[in-house]
């Protein structure tokens, strides 16, 4: 038995390769690794990833519209925050609202543009580009879908800017209320249509697919 293991030991890796493949000629940790992985490993990686990715997209959503935002109404005389107005706001909106906010309110408004405000979009845009870009078959398609979560990136991230500007400046005028007012409104929009977009990618995998 001793002689078998040393005569096993003493093969070159050219001959343990001729004798049990190609693996053999490589130490067991590298010749894990140079195993190439099946379509269904890979896909089960990235729906780990996906399934990740949702989770915190969530959990970012309800801490920030329905946690902070909400709280921040005890700093407004339980005004809501423009952010939270699906329709948007008028200027005599915005006019009451700063005549409830201090400084400190204002202050803490925008970190919470800075912190959660701007992980949100971010982290939603990462996660919904591969909801679609995993389920969307073609290429056009893909890009197609993929417009309304970009653009929701670039107006929320926009948003949160033109609001703290609207609130803090010394002098509100029409043309920021009505620009902080439309962003609002077309924010929620893209946020349904990427949800819909999202929905489209994944029910039309079933489908016959894209050349």
């Amino acid at each position: 038995m001793r002689t078998a293991i040393l005569l096993g030991m003493g093969k070159t890796p050219a001959q343990r390769a001729a004798k049990h493949g190609e693996n053999a000629a490589l130490p067991p940790h590298l010749a894990n690794q140079m195993t190439p992985r099946s379509p269904q490993q890979a896909k089960s990686n990235a729906n780990l990833i996906l399934i990740a990715a949702v989770a915190t997209t969530l959990f970012m959503f309800f801490y920030l519209h329905l946690m902070v935002l909400n709280q921040m109404t005890q700093l407004a005389d339980g005004m809501s925050m423009p952010d939270s107005l699906v329709g948007g706001y008028s200027m005599e909106y915005l006019n009451d609202l700063r005549s409830v906010m201090d400084e400190d309110a204002l202050g803490q408004l925008s970190y919470v543009h800075k912190t959660a405000g701007t992980i949100f979009p971010l982290m939603f845009g990462f996660t919904w580009l591969l909801i679609i870009g995993l389920n969307a078959r073609g290429r056009v398609k893909r890009w197609v879908l993929w417009a309304a979560p970009i653009l929701f990136v670039i107006v929320d991230l926009w948003e949160n800017v033109v609001i703290d500007a609207a609130l803090g400046s010394q002098t509100l005028n029409s043309g920021d209320a009505a620009l902080a007012s439309a962003l609002t409104l077309t924010r929620w929009v893209l946020f349904a249509l990427s949800l819909l977009a999202s929905a489209v990618a994944v029910f039309s995998k079933r489908g016959p697919q894209a050349p």
